[in-house]
């Protein structure tokens, strides 16, 4: 068995298909499919009629006839007797400023025998030549975050703060730097995973998940604290170079003035890089991750060498457990130097995780790089972390003076201070009177000194700081000119532009640049520090609430395909980012959440016209429901005349509604009326329940054709359509008091919509199967599952398919329901659907509806035409050959949905479109030989020929 592949006729420009269904009393019903050129319909005021092209139904194979030219074809899409499974043209239009290939309409579908002309897409093609650049999840995620990691901090800072904090510590800051962007790093990899993130990383995904009020401020802010992680980073490698340079004697000005030089030169040959493109941006990344990981070996290899007596004099003695030891414990100096100063300063290091994520729009495919790259990053640079801050403390003690006289000549260590006495030199002097140059507390160049060759970590320390500063400055206008595109505020739109192939934002580039430029020449690394740890702690907070808001909203759209993520590890990253926020610097944290709110108020007040979806919409309209119907219990009471008493029940299984009974003269009129009538505003239901009319065939025609009637009074509304059956019924009416209400009367759900003379049951199920056609048949056993007893339901989709293409067909429905984030278990593809059913099931049909035909050849002297008007529920001679050959895959498909539903708790089946041409006794025909002689509830699904289901994130 395998999966069906529609291959759809390949049409010139400017012609369109035309599909004609003719029958006569010679032979079979054939289908004609025309190709008209719009060119040519019309000449001189004559139609021209081109060249037919026909399909039999006795040739399934799609054998066709052209002008004595023969060529093998398809039968045509949606007028096929098998409705055809999702196409991701349809769902092209979910996005806005694409242009997708037009969906079908429902009329369309029921007018299958009249003449149609599809709307062609007028999108041209795309020109040839060179395609933008599109990077996967190691270079485009991977590389770049552990770029943006391994920053100026670890070079220049992690050795001071374990002098500081101790090694203890230092792995507690660590790893909870570590556990706050991983709970993070978790929520962006749900969140890029719920649908393709187009562009704008973290902006665009909380935007998306919880509106413009949120992600319009998130968006100002992280663009903002993208510019000033440049700035950092490039203050840092202006510190080293003006180290170096003052090694060989050489000042421009003074020691803050020449970081204020070259700090500003290096951001604009960073800016030059950046204008080149991302192609060129890439291969330097490359370029600097490589001196990197070569910096790493050479340092590692330095632990192991034997020190000389210059390293010793400086502090350096290999690895000692003596020195460890001493190092364990933490030696905090100076009057603001405590645990969450040393967090503070630390934390920028790890703030590159959302790199990957920021040019989403530059990755081939988003939902699949970034969590694997992120986590990859996240746990590589957090094994660095701690085997550096490790190795280092366990070579160099705190304080040493660099003086190679300081050795001890003798064995008396008498009035010797400091753990060096214990190895040979009497560093006293220096640590009495404070003036200790070099140690982990006193020289932040212990890394290079260490190492086999000092400027292999000088140049390590360039890669780490001019990537991560590249990076920076590259995430923050991509950010931005998302933002700017959204128009969510004034006066930004000019920065929306974007220019070439990648859509590169030039102007961005010059306004981060601009950025980066004033708060380098505050040439402060801490101070920058701790501003930029407040604004990415405020958006990790809002990126983890993002994730919790929309996994207990319970939103139909929030189906991630990553599922190692929690909703409470969700709120505990968003809630620990706010907190450590004012543990870092308070005031800080006030600033930003100022800004926040007054860009909230602003987006708020003058609402912009955008809707995405969000998880807020879900939670207000579930607050709503929740809230009218914790009002339905509340009784009348005179003061509070305006509110209208309503009536709670609570159903089998536990699902609370509004219940209302109405009386009307038969079930399409009093359908009708619900169909107009109920629901409040948004709260009005969008899908109609129906128990199956199991006495069909004993019942007045009459009320067969009410029901069929109901069934296209539900399409005409625009509304869906499920139809249950339950094979040994289900009329409980009998446990409640209707008192003195019919048993016929309707009954209405107006939270779902449900109009049903039965009531529904559910069960606890081990296997599901479905037979589909469109996205609503994917959807509801996806929405079953997520119920608690229907939670461990596997779900098996069955698709109608040939031998050859059958590998093929299954790869791409699997393949499009991972694009849709459907966990289901497995795709089977039917290929015997084509076979004539059983002669005995076929006769078991033809006898069904032989009390409802009209043999025309026994009507003699009675006009046809009139007991058609006084009966249209028979079905006449070419009626029934019109559609012989779809009745007969209706009994094919019924034996096939029997041998596959053995052990089936629930089967779901594409309901048949409703033609307007035929008989309702046919039609329900149709609909009982599908569902009969199963052992479990069958439900008939239809939607309304809108979209359902995105792969997008809006």
């Amino acid at each position: 068995m395998g999966q069906f592949m529609s291959k759809r006729n390949e049409l010139a420009p400017g012609v369109f298909p035309h599909v004609h269904f003719s029958t006569n009393g010679e032979g079979p019903p054939m289908y004609s499919s025309h190709h008209f050129d719009s060119g040519s319909l019309q000449q001189d005021g004559n139609l021209q009629i081109p060249p037919t092209i026909v399909i039999s139904d006795e040739d399934s194979s799609g054998v066709s006839e052209c002008r004595g030219s023969r060529m093998e074809l398809r039968r045509p899409s949606f007028y096929s007797t098998i409705d055809l499974v999702p196409q991701l043209e349809h769902y092209v239009s979910t996005l806005p400023r694409q242009q997708a290939r037009s969906r079908p309409s429902l009329e369309a579908l029921r007018r299958a025998f009249e003449v149609y002309f599809l709307e062609k897409n007028e999108e041209s093609p795309d020109p040839p030549g060179k395609g933008p650049v599109r990077f996967g999840w190691v270079t485009g995620v991977m590389v770049r975050c552990m770029l943006n990691i391994w920053g100026v901090i670890l070079f220049l800072r992690l050795s001071w703060i374990t002098s500081q904090a101790g090694i203890l510590l230092t792995w507690v800051i660590i790893l909870m730097s570590v556990t706050v962007t991983s709970v993070t790093a978790l929520s962006v990899s749900a969140i890029a995973t719920n649908g393709r993130v187009i562009s704008g990383g973290a902006y665009f995904m909380i935007s998306r998940s919880l509106g413009p009020e949120i992600g319009g401020p998130i968006g100002v802010v992280f663009s903002f604290a993208n510019a000033l992680a440049c700035a950092l980073n490039t203050v840092g490698f202006a510190e080293v170079v003006r180290d170096l340079l003052q090694e060989f004697g050489v000042i421009m000005v003074d020691s803050i003035n020449d970081v204020r030089i070259v700090g500003v030169i290096t951001v604009t040959v960073l800016l030059l890089i950046s204008l080149a493109g991302m192609e060129w941006e890439s291969k330097t990344q490359i370029l600097f991750f490589i001196v990197i990981i070569v910096s790493f070996s050479n340092y590692l290899v330095g632990t192991f060498l034997p020190p000389t007596p210059e390293k010793k004099a400086q502090g350096i003695f290999g690895y000692r457990s003596e020195i460890f030891l001493a190092n364990l414990k933490p030696d905090w100096r100076g009057a603001e130097s405590n645990f969450f100063q040393m967090f503070a300063i630390f934390f920028p290091s790890a703030i590159g995780i959302l790199s990957g994520a920021n040019i989403s729009g530059d990755l081939k495919d988003p939902a699949s790089a970034i969590p694997k790259g992120t986590l990859t990053a996240i746990f590589c640079t957090a094994v660095s972390y701690l085997v550096i801050s490790a190795t280092v403390a366990s070579c160099v003690v705190r304080d040493a003076s660099g003086n190679i006289s300081d050795v001890l000549t003798g064995n008396s260590t008498d009035g010797c201070v400091g753990l060096a006495c214990n190895l040979g030199w009497n560093f006293t002097e220096c640590i009495q009177s404070q003036s200790c140059g070099y140690g982990l507390a006193n020289n932040l160049k212990v890394l290079g000194q260490v190492s086999g060759f000092y400027y292999l970590i000088t140049a390590g320390v360039f890669a780490a700081s001019l990537s991560s500063a590249l990076g920076f400055l590259v995430s923050a206008p991509k950010v931005f000119q998302c933002l700017c595109r959204d128009k969510i505020y004034p006066y930004i739109g000019f920065f929306a532009k974007g220019y070439g192939k990648n859509d590169e934002p030039l102007r961005a580039y010059l306004l981060c640049y601009i950025i980066a430029v004033a708060f380098i020449l505050i040439a402060e690394l801490n101070t920058i520090a701790a501003l930029i740890s407040n604004f990415f702690l405020c958006s990790y907070s809002l990126i983890n609430f993002s994730c919790f808001h929309a996994s207990i909203t319970n939103s139909p759209g929030w189906r991630p395909s990553f599922h190692y993520y929690s909703k409470w590890t969700a709120l505990f990253g968003a809630v620990i980012s706010v907190v450590l926020m004012f543990l870092f610097t308070w005031w800080a944290a006030l600033t930003t959440f100022c800004i926040i709110f007054f860009l909230f108020g602003y987006v708020n007040y003058n609402k912009p016209k955008v809707n995405w979806g969000s998880s807020v919409q879900a939670g207000t309209y579930n607050m709503a429901l929740s809230y009218s119907v914790s009002l339905s219990g509340v009784e009348d009471h005179v003061k509070n005349f305006r509110q209208v008493p309503q009536y709670l029940i609570t159903l089998l299984k536990k699902v609370r509604s509004f219940y209302t009974p109405f009386t009307a003269d038969s079930l399409r009129v009093g359908a009708r009326n619900l169909l107009q009538a109920s629901g409040l505003g948004k709260l009005k239901p969008n899908t109609l329940v129906l128990g199956f009319k199991a006495n069909w065939k004993e019942s007045s025609p009459e009320s067969t054709e009410d029901y069929i009637n109901t069934i296209y009074d539900t399409f005409d509304s625009n509304y869906c359509l499920c139809i249950l059956r339950m094979m040994d019924g289900l009329d409980i009416s009998d446990q409640f008091d209707f008192e003195g209400e019919s048993k016929e009367e309707i009954r209405s759900d107006e939270t779902t919509g449900s109009t049903s003379n039965s009531w529904p049951l559910f069960f606890i199920c081990r296997l599901s199967l479905v037979l589909l056609s469109e996205g609503l048949t994917l959807l509801v056993p996806y929405l079953l599952t997520r119920r608690k007893r229907w939670h461990s339901c596997k779900v098996r989709v069955f698709i109608v398919g040939d031998e050859q293409n059958m590998e093929e067909g299954r790869d791409e429905m699997m393949a499009l329901l991972k694009r849709f984030r459907l966990d289901f278990n497995d795709v089977i593809v039917m290929t015997d659907s084509e076979k004539r059913p059983q002669a005995k099931n076929l006769s078991r049909f033809v006898d069904s509806v032989a009390p409802f035909r009209l043999y025309d050849e026994q009507q003699e002297g009675v006009s046809v035409q009139g007991v058609r008007q006084s009966a249209p529920w028979k079905i006449s001679d070419k009626e029934f050959e019109a559609f012989k050959l779809k009745s007969e895959r209706k009994v094919r498909l019924n034996e096939i949905i029997r041998r596959n539903s053995q052990h089936t708790a629930l089967v779901l089946v594409s309901l048949p479109v409703p033609h307007s041409d035929c008989p309702s006794a046919l039609y329900m025909a149709w609909l009982d030989a599908l569902t009969c002689g199963l052992h479990c509830p069958a439900v008939l699904i239809r939607g309304n020929q809108q979209n359902v289901l995105t792969f997008y994130c809006q």
